[in-house]
C-alpha cells in the first residue's frame, strides 16, 4: 500500500511540475507580447473583444475591469509587467525543467523560489486584493507541498542506492 501511495504521489507531483511548467511558458510568452506589441494594440484588441459584453451589461464585471486596467497601461507600466512576466516564467521554467530532469539541487532552490513567490503575492495582494493571487499562492503551497515530498523520496532512493554499494 506504501508503494502505491509513493507511486501517486510522484505522478500528482510530475502532474503539477507539468502544470507548472505550462503556466511558466504561458507567463515568458505574455511577457514577450507585452514587450513586443504595443500598448495601444492591446486598449484596441481588448475594447473590441469587451465591446459586445460592456453593449449587453455596462457594468460587467470582467469586461469593465479589463478596460480599466489596459487603459492604465502606462508605457513604463507596461515595461515592468513584461519584464516581471518574462522573468517569474524563464525562472519557474529552468527549476520546473531540472526537477523533472531530477537534479537534487533544484529541489531546494525550488522550494526557496516558489516561497519567495508566495511571499511576494501575498504582499501585492495587501495592496490590490485579487483573489486570484490567493489562488495562485495556494496551488504554490500545494505544488512546493509535492516538491518536498519527491525530495524526500529522492534522496531516501539516493541513501538506499549508496548503502547498497
Amino acid at each position: 500500500m506504501a508503494r502505491s501511495n509513493e507511486n501517486l504521489t510522484h505522478r500528482v507531483f510530475e502532474v503539477g511540475i507539468a502544470l507548472k511548467a505550462i503556466n511558466a511558458g504561458m507567463e515568458c510568452i505574455a511577457g514577450l507580447a507585452l514587450a513586443l506589441v504595443p500598448t495601444s494594440w492591446f486598449t484596441a484588441a481588448l475594447t473590441k473583444l469587451t465591446q459586445h459584453e460592456l453593449q449587453e451589461d455596462p457594468r460587467d464585471f470582467v469586461a469593465s475591469h479589463l478596460i480599466g486596467w489596459v487603459q492604465h497601461l502606462s508605457p513604463a507600466t507596461n515595461w515592468y509587467y513584461a519584464v516581471y512576466l518574462f522573468a517569474h516564467g524563464a525562472v519557474k521554467l529552468g527549476l520546473v525543467l531540472a526537477l523533472f530532469r531530477g537534479w537534487v539541487w533544484a529541489y531546494p532552490l525550488s522550494l526557496a523560489v516558489f516561497g519567495g513567490f508566495v511571499v511576494y503575492q501575498l504582499y501585492e495582494f495587501t495592496f490590490i486584493h485579487s483573489l486570484g493571487l490567493i489562488f495562485l499562492s495556494i496551488v504554490d503551497v500545494v505544488v512546493m507541498w509535492l516538491i518536498w515530498r519527491e525530495y524526500i523520496d529522492v534522496r531516501r532512493k539516493r541513501a538506499d542506492a549508496e548503502s547498497t554499494d
